[in-house]
């Protein structure tokens, strides 16, 4: 995990909003972050995703796939790049409804909520 690159992602944020998005609801996919922008160089300028070579869509996805993963992997949630019906794309946070390790996490904040 020592090469790990989390780019223009902030943990701290995204953490927040993984709580946020859990308090609302246990399962689904919640919407975290939109980066109102499907043009590839835009996305890499946000991002700062300097270091791809190339800039096609199918390289950028694929970088953003890794970087979904590196995220999952340090905020401990499943998070995807993924884009909407109009093709913006946007950070999401993917809740199983039959994982029961995630829903003993919704019921414990549900009840430190009431």
């Amino acid at each position: 995990m020592d090469d790990a690159k989390i780019y223009n992602v902030c943990l701290q944020r995204v953490r927040h909003q993984i709580l946020s998005a859990r308090q609302r609801s246990c399962s689904g996919r919640h919407i975290l972050e939109s980066y109102c922008t499907g043009d590839a160089e835009e996305i890499i300028d946000l991002l700062e995703i300097y270091d791809i070579e190339d800039r096609s869509p199918e390289a950028l996805n694929a970088r953003l796939d890794d970087l979904a993963y590196t995220v999952s992997l340090l905020v401990k949630e499943k998070i995807s790049f993924e884009y909407d019906e109009k093709g913006h794309l946007g950070l999401y946070l993917v809740v199983r409804e039959k994982d029961e390790v995630l829903q003993t996490s919704c019921n414990i904040l549900a009840a430190s909520a009431a």
